[in-house]
């Protein structure tokens, strides 16, 4: 947190100006899911080059249920898109369209489900993330409350 805030202050008074992508400097890192079994993350880069790379993985009975492999990057126009993979399906991207110091909220509404894909920093360590959409008319909201952890430590398995 205070690595994020002296960077800030150095960009700043250097007079440099950040690029969009930089404002979610918080989302680098590893966040472990609340409730999930150990091995449970989800993990970013820090923006670099114009791009975050990220993947997570959800483990249930010790095998993995799910993963998604994710990129953040920006478009020549200046637009910050988020790109997902999950489980292996074709890929989507959403654009931001809300972008400051503690959330991004992404959107395609001509995607199936979800949506909306939006992430919520409450410092200091924790992550709200959620998709939300309609399916069939209905409106439908999935949560995923993450708490900032280690990266690269080693997970016990059965």
């Amino acid at each position: 947190m205070m690595r994020n805030v002296l960077l800030s202050l150095m960009l700043v008074s250097a007079g440099v100006h950040a690029a969009p992508i930089d404002q979610l400097l918080w989302l680098a890192g590893c966040w472990s899911a609340d409730g999930g079994e150990p091995g449970s993350v989800e993990q970013w880069t820090a923006p670099a080059g114009d791009s975050m790379m990220g993947m997570s993985r959800t483990l249930k009975g010790g095998k993995v249920a799910n993963y998604e492999f994710m990129r953040i990057t920006t478009a020549n126009d200046g637009a910050v898109i988020f790109h997902a993979q999950p489980s292996g399906q074709d890929g989507a991207s959403f654009t931001a369209t809300t972008l400051t110091a503690t959330e991004v909220v992404f959107e395609n509404l001509g995607h199936d489900f979800p949506q909306r894909v939006i992430y919520r920093f409450e410092a200091p360590s924790r992550l709200r993330a959620s998709i939300e959409g309609t399916i069939k008319g209905a409106v439908k909201r999935i949560d995923f409350p993450m708490t900032r952890a280690a990266c690269g430590g080693q997970v016990q398995t059965r």
